[in-house]
């Protein structure tokens, strides 16, 4: 984990939202730097801000990172992530495109570098071919990658 996550995101619990974008037989992924060694590969959202709904919160963090705007569907899953100095708690939804071009953003937190470094589908084939280390720990809940619009429940990563 480089320093600058550490510092910005580090000893402090952060509430987040996730959405998973499914198009012909692929999701969309984000690349971020710093999180894990080399590439790191996971859904867009982000934090939700003070007095934000979840659901506004998502529809922000896609805009912001992806350019896209969607309609958040339904609640698939919760993760909790604890490790080092970081803890979060992630809610997974369904969402959809409604609009907007698909364009790699930026992840504006206040006084951060951007971290983001990719964003595209990838091929439920695709996923099962990468490296474990590289994909959200989410892909570890399943036996095959497609399964993962099927979870539902609180699971502790």
């Amino acid at each position: 984990m480089q320093e600058s996550v550490h510092q910005f995101y580090g000893n402090r619990l952060r509430t987040r939202v996730c959405g998973l974008l499914v198009e012909n037989n692929s999701i969309l992924l984000v690349n971020h730097r710093g999180i894990a060694d080399g590439d790191f590969w996971n859904p867009p959202g982000g934090s939700i801000e003070w007095r934000e709904s979840a659901i506004d919160c998502l529809k922000r963090e896609w805009m912001e990172e992806t350019g896209l705007e969607i309609k958040v569907c339904d609640f698939l899953f919760a993760c909790e992530f604890i490790q080092l100095a970081l803890h979060a708690v992630e809610l997974f939804f369904r969402v959809e495109k409604i609009g907007g071009v698909l364009s790699l953003g930026k992840d504006p937190e206040p006084g951060a570098p951007s971290l983001l470094q990719g964003l595209r589908f990838h091929s439920w084939q695709e996923l099962e071919r990468m490296n474990k280390r590289q994909l959200h720990g989410m892909f570890g809940l399943v036996t095959k990658p497609a399964q993962i619009v099927d979870l539902k429940g609180y699971f502790k990563l």
